[in-house]
């Protein structure tokens, strides 16, 4: 970090080698779509970069990455949301039906298992999925999470309560679609 802080051009590529997939990843997570993810990302290391000097020596890289990839995300939709020609919901159909999957093929099934997944994270009000995200797939503290978000720490946790609770549901619904014939 600080070899990339000083203007290191080599240690900021070791950092985003590093980290982008855990960023793309946690884009797709909390609701960009695929096409957009890599721009997300892309942007997210943009604010990074310039914003490597003024990160403080104690503060967590990690979790400072975090609410960079947060605010970008939050910033997308905004975008998204102001212009007409951008499908926020990602232009997928709720009563569409699940792809089927080959079931003797494990990364057919690993893939569609994700879109379930993916599907129900949609479902759920962006703050939840945030707040959900961050602990079960990311692993932070409900304190790291409440201040990354500025959320105060009863209602992190009354969030990825009553996410978990919705994802719960909403997954036993999918999951029942798909095993109809």
């Amino acid at each position: 970090m600080a070899r990339a802080a000083a203007g290191d051009r080599e240690a900021f590529t070791e950092i985003v080698e590093r980290y982008q997939s855990r960023v793309y990843n946690l884009a797709l997570t909390l609701g960009v779509r695929q096409a957009d993810a890599e721009d997300v990302a892309q942007d997210v290391f943009i604010r990074v970069f310039r914003g490597l000097g003024r990160l403080r020596g104690d503060a967590q890289f990690r979790t400072w990455l975090y609410q960079v990839t947060i605010n970008v995300v939050r910033s997308h939709f905004a975008a998204a949301r102001a212009s007409p020609l951008v499908d926020v919901a990602h232009g997928e159909d709720d009563d569409a039906p699940a792809p089927e999957p080959a079931v003797e093929d494990p990364f057919a099934r690993r893939l569609l298992d994700r879109q379930v997944i993916d599907r129900a994270l949609g479902a759920l009000p962006a703050d939840w999925r945030e707040a959900v995200t961050l602990r079960d797939v990311e692993g932070l503290s409900y304190k790291e999470i409440a201040d990354l978000t500025g959320a105060p720490l009863g209602t992190v946790e009354s969030r990825i309560f009553r996410a978990r609770r919705q994802l719960r549901d909403t997954l036993r619904s999918l999951i029942g679609k798909q095993d109809r014939p």
